[in-house]
């Protein structure tokens, strides 16, 4: 395929030939029930097409049409579908699909709609990163997709995004077939999402400003607008932990215990103690109102990083998480560490970090040749310290799987896409905006070392997986565009890779991705243009 997701093998064509994709284009649902997924793929589709796109309700003869068909698939797909499905399905969703190009357009035939609007998007890709003469060879394809839960996670607490914005992330998200929008909602920096039940949360600030928040109107309507593209949202309430913003506007909640001597040697936020009864009263109201506000069947409970509390507290506090989220008639997700409260062979934990990946020096002398460690403020002791407060990580996965709960993978080493990239990766128009992007503990990576990222090196069998998830925490940017640069164009490796289950071929991907450039820049995202790709039309100009 000349789309990057998903990269599937094609048949051989029955013929040689091309269409030309240059001209007018049709969106056609040949079945009713696909009318709804022909206006998004054209509301998709717009921004590549402008005026070329004929609106819904009309026929040209002689126009090449992007026809979307229900049909039994008889040609087996490529391969099984592993995973939890994210739209709450007790198995994974039927997303497989045939394409065809031919010299009317493009044809795609999938058994359910959420498997036409995949072969849509696909469809997409095809027409937007057409080569240079807009030819389109004649081909089929048949393809599936090798996880069920194919995620973006990004971090409006610390830098918000508008409702806006995310809705062209959630677009950007649909074309690349991932299929959930996971949103760090809460923070010591902030908290976005207005609850009815706590007003107080998203009320003018202690410093007299007035909070960006997500209403209760905001959060349906994206909801509803992600639902139309197959993306499942799913809110992360982090606790119990990260928690300076919810202390500020519920005064009084009960610090957990914490380990001997560290407030004396670390200064940190006080995570929760939840087997307070006013304090668990109070978190209770909290995960009631976001569990009824969410239409999808996951809430996220966070449970990372709780520095500050006791092993003890911090295992039971994630009990009552899990158990107060279960109560709504919700399934809980946390990131692993919640892992060391137990596991039961339903729940989720996001696998992001072990003591290597986190890839800390051993001695003094190490550390002084890491400049963006001192950049960060690590000291010696510092670093001891956390090599000692992750140590547990390196046995989370191997108790995730054991107790048969799901992994989420999420690997801090290639899925953080807040790292800074390479020197080497980054054209010199674009310095500056590259070296203020990213956060500074993470050694800086190419987009070729993303792209290298394969899920099947992970230890987690077939029956354990749950799927894969990037990242794209806001530690150190601002502002939208600062996002798009971080995730593209590596966020198209790491879709590859949860759609096919391998990472792509280097010498052949990047010359596939080559053509995506343009695809941003028809969408008004800005990116950066590696050195390591062949951009067509030599596209280097600043886009940060």
């Amino acid at each position: 395929m000349n789309a990057v997701i998903p990269h599937a093998d094609p048949a051989p064509p029955a013929a040689g030939g091309a269409l030309v994709a240059s001209g007018r284009w049709q969106v056609v649902a040949g079945d009713p029930a696909l009318e709804q997924v022909a206006d998004t793929l054209r509301a998709l589709l717009a921004p590549h097409l402008s005026d070329r796109l004929l609106p819904a309700g009309t026929r040209h003869t002689g126009v090449p049409t992007l026809t979307l068909a229900l049909d039994d698939l008889p040609r087996a797909a490529p391969r099984t579908t592993l995973g939890v499905d994210p739209a709450g399905g007790a198995h994974p969703a039927d997303e497989a699909y045939r394409l065809r190009v031919t010299a009317d357009g493009i044809t795609c035939l999938a058994r359910t709609a959420e498997g036409a609007f995949r072969a849509g998007t696909t469809a997409a890709q095809l027409i937007a990163t057409a080569h240079g003469t807009g030819e389109l060879p004649f081909q089929e394809v048949a393809d599936a997709p090798r996880y069920a839960w194919r995620g973006l996670m990004v971090d409006p607490a610390r830098t918000f995004l508008t409702p806006d914005e995310l809705r062209r992330i959630i677009d950007l998200a649909a074309l690349y077939k991932l299929n959930v929008l996971h949103l760090h909602l809460t923070d010591n920096e902030g908290w976005r999402i207005e609850l009815p039940g706590t007003p107080r949360l998203t009320e003018t600030g202690a410093d007299g400003r007035a909070r960006d928040f997500y209403t209760v109107a905001d959060y349906r309507s994206l909801q509803e607008y992600a639902a139309r593209r197959f993306v499942t949202l799913v809110p992360e309430i982090d606790l119990p932990g990260h928690c300076r913003t919810l202390r500020e506007a519920v005064p009084g909640l009960r610090e957990a215990p914490a380990p001997a001597g560290l407030k004396e040697r670390f200064p940190f936020v006080p995570p929760l103690d939840l087997t307070d009864e006013a304090t668990h009263a109070a978190v209770t109201r909290i995960l009631a109102d976001v569990c009824e506000l969410t239409t999808g069947p996951h809430v996220h409970i966070g449970a990372d990083e709780a520095f500050g509390a006791t092993p003890e507290s911090f295992a039971a506090s994630v009990r009552e998480l899990r158990a107060i989220v279960r109560a709504f008639g919700k399934r809980p997700v946390g990131w692993q560490e919640s892992s060391r409260a137990g596991i039961e062979p339903r729940d989720i934990a996001q696998h992001w970090v072990d003591v290597p990946m986190m890839d800390l020096p051993d001695t003094s002398e190490e550390l002084a040749g890491r400049p963006e460690l001192a950049t960060a403020g690590m000291t010696p002791e510092i670093v001891g310290a956390l090599k000692s407060f992750f140590a547990p990580t390196d046995q989370d996965v191997e108790r995730v799987v054991e107790a048969g709960g799901r992994i989420l993978l999420s690997p801090q080493s290639h899925l953080y896409l807040d790292r800074p990239y390479a020197a080497e990766s980054v054209p010199p128009e674009q310095a500056g905006t590259a070296g203020r992007l990213g956060f500074t503990a993470y050694r800086p990576r190419s987009i070729r070392h993303t792209a290298s990222w394969d899920p099947s090196a992970h230890p987690v069998p077939d029956a354990s997986a749950a799927g894969v998830e990037a990242t794209v925490f806001a530690e150190r940017f601002k502002g939208f565009e600062d996002v798009t640069v971080l995730l593209l164009p590596r966020l198209a490796s790491v879709a590859e890779a949860a759609w096919c289950g391998r990472a792509p071929q280097w010498t052949e991907y990047r010359e596939r991705l080559a053509r995506h450039g343009r695809l941003w820049t028809q969408r008004g995202l800005a990116y950066l243009p590696g050195t390591e790709v062949p951009w067509e039309g030599d596209d280097r100009q600043d886009r940060g």
